[in-house]
């Protein structure tokens, strides 16, 4: 695992080597050991072509050799790579068969080979997590590419003369570009917890999607997609279907074992990182090292079944309690993040890849199982939410009031009933259910709600008169843009393929890249393979959630490795207790910064919202801890990074 960096032009205007360096040297915790640049212009002198590459290496196979940049055999195509290749073997057996020689055993010398076969389409054999740049001398072109489901960051700036890209935004700062804040980004932020693809906090810097390649040579800059997951059905048994799952499962964990360094496992005690876990101590020699965290308050700590199937397993157990005393690592987080970022389940994750990286240099997870097997309470929720429309209205009128009037008692009793259903019952969840329930007669209004933290309502309270003027248009809009442009069919289908598309690589791979990397830690998701996303993909809709019971294939394929409790257990997420911690020993700094006259000369926000947001939330009256969070995160972005107030020394 590696940070990238590099700049191009055909202008003639040479790359200077010490502003590579000064992007790569800020990726040192993404490659602490060992760096290397590359200048096109050094090699090819007289040409208007230049070009530059940078790396930070964090070294995980060939240990000896595989130093980037990399070149072929006569140095006419160099490479900068960060992620890992998992078919590289099988790929390079083939590559010798066809004449090519290698230097070294890495698999960033296989895609370079592999790019001197089939040019860009190079990036349809990979099998893995990658974000890569080739230099080719010959067409004097810029290739960029990123993996599938965007497990790997790739970054960058133009303007239309130069292109500089980087693994993380804070790189990219490192060259003269402005630093001005998109109010649209913001609007997206407080939406969803992120900024979407190919936006960035930054009016300046763009992403480059997953799935996606870019080209840029002396004649223009194009960016166009590779991939898509494909929900078209298979004619497959549930019994051959549950087969051919595990035997995919079972290579795809196989498959990421493959390291010259120690590695190790997530472990939630939830059913995605327990059946990893499983797979894993059946394909190991040794004990495998598993690795999980928990909170003082239960309702929020899985240590209890992680204890179970460690336990079950014998793996060789690590626990880590996070407290309250989060402030000390939030500057550490917002600088990392390079974005505002909120979930705040970024902190627990923090803290387990630090503790992991004690002991290993790879840790395994469970993320990707949700939306492969259609896992999340949501997806239960708009199979709720069709019944709803044939509830007479009558009744549907009195049900709303009664949660418009006395909110906190309504909540209370839907939150019994779904206890007694053994559904998801805690009050924040379901005061979110509720509210997409009433106030959104369709279902992708509803989904949209149930995806945001801030409510369009609550924005237009909370914005002011000058940042309303500057939006383009609503955040709402973009799980709608994205509805249209997939092939599922089946409602909650269609749900898992906008989550793959929009909550899984904006939100959760960019949580688990930068809290690992911030450690120097590469993490690998089996669940992740796109072989076995798109097996699941095509497997008819019941078998992934029947009836309301969600993940049906894997539970079935998992009763014969797992125990019971783990497969009959309420899903619980990575869930901080927020809402208790602005209550009281997080209170304080909330009122302190968030009203702070430094915060609100900014111009974005109305300081009487947030006044009584604060407030309402310290009363009980109401549950606003995400939206505080995301507040609070912003807040300490701008003055990292916009008022470079907050030392950037980590």
């Amino acid at each position: 695992m590696c940070g990238i960096a590099g700049s191009c032009n055909f202008r003639g205007k040479k790359v200077d080597c010490r502003d590579i360096q000064r992007m790569t040297e800020t990726l040192i915790h993404r490659g602490p050991n060992e760096e290397g640049v590359y200048i096109s212009g050094e090699n090819h002198p007289g040409t208007l072509a230049q070009a530059g590459l940078g790396h930070r290496r964090l070294s995980i196979i060939d240990l000896e050799t595989g130093h980037q940049p990399m070149s072929n055999e006569d140095g006419s195509i160099w490479i900068v790579f960060n992620g890992e290749i998992y078919n590289f073997r099988e790929l390079k057996k083939v590559l010798l068969i066809k004449g090519h020689r290698f230097k070294t055993r890495s698999d960033t010398e296989v895609i370079l080979h592999l790019y001197e076969d089939k040019d860009i389409d190079c990036v349809k054999d990979l099998r893995g997590m990658f974000a890569f740049a080739i230099w080719d001398t010959r067409k004097e072109r810029l290739f960029i590419a990123r993996d599938r489901v965007g497990k790997k960051p790739l970054v960058y700036h133009f303007n239309g003369k130069q292109l500089t890209f980087a693994s993380e935004i804070k790189a990219l700062l490192q060259n003269d570009i402005k630093r001005e804040v998109d109010p649209n980004a913001i609007d997206y932020f407080l939406t969803y917890g992120y900024v979407p693809s190919p936006r960035s906090i930054l009016k300046e810097i763009r992403k480059l999607p997953p799935a996606h390649i870019l080209t840029y040579d002396r004649d223009n800059l194009k960016i166009e997609r590779y991939w898509h997951i494909n929900y078209e059905k298979k004619k497959i048994s549930f019994t051959d279907a549950k087969e051919k799952l595990k035997e995919l499962l079972t290579e795809s964990v196989s498959l990421r074992l493959v390291s010259d360094v120690p590695l190790g496992v997530f472990l939630s005690g939830g059913i995605d990182s327990s059946t990893v876990t499983a797979l894993m101590s059946g394909l190991s020699d040794l004990p495998v090292k598993t690795f999980t965290v928990g909170f003082e308050e239960e309702d929020y700590s899985e240590l209890e079944f992680a204890r179970m199937v460690a336990k079950r397993f014998s793996t060789e157990h690590h626990e880590f309690i996070v407290k309250p005393n989060v402030f000390e690592v939030l500057n550490k987080l917002v600088w990392h993040y390079n974005e505002p970022f909120g979930d705040s389940s970024c902190i627990p994750t923090y803290y387990v890849a630090k503790m992991a990286r004690q002991s290993v240099t790879v840790a395994l997870n469970g993320d990707g199982g949700d939306e492969s097997f259609a896992g999340y309470a949501r997806y239960k929720a708009l199979h709720v939410g069709k019944f709803f429309k044939v509830i007479p209205k009558p009744i549907a009128y009195l049900a709303d009031s009664m949660f418009k009037k006395n909110r906190k008692s309504f909540i209370a009793i839907v939150s019994s009933i779904l206890r007694a259903l053994n559904l998801e019952a805690r009050p924040r969840y379901v005061e979110g259910f509720l509210t997409g329930l009433f106030d959104y007669p369709d279902e992708w209004g509803r989904y949209a709600s149930w995806m945001s933290c801030f409510q369009k309502q609550q924005k237009m309270s909370l914005y002011s008169d000058g940042l309303q003027t500057e939006l383009e248009n609503s955040a709402e809009a973009y799980i709608f843009g994205l509805i249209g442009n997939f092939n599922a069919s089946n409602l909650v289908e269609k749900a898992m393929e906008v989550d793959i598309n929009s909550y899984l690589p904006e939100d959760l791979l960019v949580k688990m890249d930068i809290a690992t990397m911030s450690n120097s830690l590469e993490a690998r998701s089996p669940f992740l393979d796109h072989k076995l996303m798109e097996f699941t993909a095509s497997l008819p809709a019941d078998f992934k959630m029947r009836f309301l019971t969600t993940k049906h294939i894997l539970r079935e394929l998992a009763k014969d490795l797992l125990p019971r409790e783990i497969l009959h257990r309420k899903k619980m997420g990575f869930a901080i207790p927020l809402d208790k911690w602005f209550r009281e020993d997080l209170k304080e700094l909330a009122y302190d910064m968030l009203l702070d006259r430094k915060c609100l000369k900014r111009g974005y926000f109305r300081k009487e919202f947030i006044k009584t947001l604060l407030d309402e939330h310290c009363s009980g009256k109401f549950s606003h801890g995400a939206c505080i969070w995301n507040l609070l995160n912003l807040e300490i972005w701008h003055r990292t990074f916009i008022d470079k107030a907050i030392p950037l020394d980590y």
